[in-house]
């Protein structure tokens, strides 16, 4: 059985995340009031194979309540009932544009501005975050992509390899992702930046593409990144790691970086390993 407790910011995607476990054959429960998670999962644990994986929403709406949460998780732990928790977390501006496109409330805004409510909830989540298993930022990852990510961690028959790689561009001026194992640093490579007519364009564009895979470093660097992963992937596979985020970072996150990540994102995929991308930076610089 497993039980899984998700959680994290408003507007990042849990509601998104539970439609695909929904699919993926969990029971599922939204908003559920934390004071009654461990009894809720002792239940289901004692339901005689009537409930074989259960998801559950715990999350800000809660209000007051939420903080019981630590609680209920330490109760879970010392009886035993094994789960796992997936937390889902967005940038600000991220979340502040999905609540303005949605016209809806952010829980935790009432009275004040929603980038204040984001700081509350931010500060009421801090505790959970470090109980979570798997983190996943949502802030550049289509719907598809964080359908995949789901799927990766929580789909029967993935059991046998369930490690998820996360491929991560980024700008190296906007620090390093907490999160990376490991760190492929592409500032050597020419810089499409100083170019006048390609600076607004991203490595989602032909144009980046062309002109970064154009140096011979570019395509040195590529091979031999792309082998040296195909050696260390199945590695970590069969060590049983559960979670590989692999960064790749140029200044900017937004040319190089990206370039790179769609390599080697697109060689994952077809070498059949589960993978998502999510590109952190890209869209931070406005030119």
């Amino acid at each position: 059985m497993r039980v899984v407790i998700v959680t994290g910011l408003s507007g990042a995607g849990k509601s998104k995340a539970i439609r695909c476990l929904e699919d993926l054959g969990f029971y599922c429960v939204d908003n559920m009031p934390p004071v009654l998670l461990s009894k809720f999962v002792e239940m289901c644990y004692n339901s005689q194979g009537k409930l074989s994986n259960v998801a559950l929403v715990v999350d800000s709406r809660g209000r007051e309540m939420f903080r019981e949460l630590i609680g209920e998780l330490e109760e879970l732990k010392k009886n035993g009932f094994e789960h796992e928790i997936l937390f889902l977390e967005a940038t600000d501006d991220v979340i502040i544009r999905r609540y303005k496109e949605s016209r809806r409330n952010h829980p935790m805004a009432a009275g004040i501005t929603i980038k204040e409510g984001i700081a509350k909830e931010r500060d009421l989540l801090h505790a959970v975050k470090k109980h979570a298993d798997y983190v996943i930022d949502t802030s550049n990852m289509k719907p598809e992509h964080l359908n995949e990510n789901i799927k990766s961690l929580f789909c029967d028959e993935n059991e046998g390899d369930r490690m998820i790689i996360n491929v991560v561009s980024f700008g190296f001026k906007y620090g390093l992702p907490a999160d990376c194992d490991l760190v492929f640093d592409v500032r050597f490579l020419p810089n499409p930046f100083y170019i006048e007519e390609l600076r607004p364009k991203t490595g989602r564009d032909k144009e980046i593409y062309d002109y970064v895979m154009q140096f011979e470093n570019s395509q040195t660097f590529r091979d031999k990144m792309l082998d040296m992963l195909d050696f260390l992937v199945p590695q970590y596979v069969e060590e049983g790691k559960g979670n590989l985020v692999i960064g790749i970072g140029c200044t900017g996150g937004k040319h190089r970086s990206v370039v790179m990540s769609e390599i080697l994102y697109k060689h994952l995929k077809e070498n059949d390993h589960n993978c998502v991308i999510n590109h952190r930076d890209i869209e931070k610089d406005k030119y």
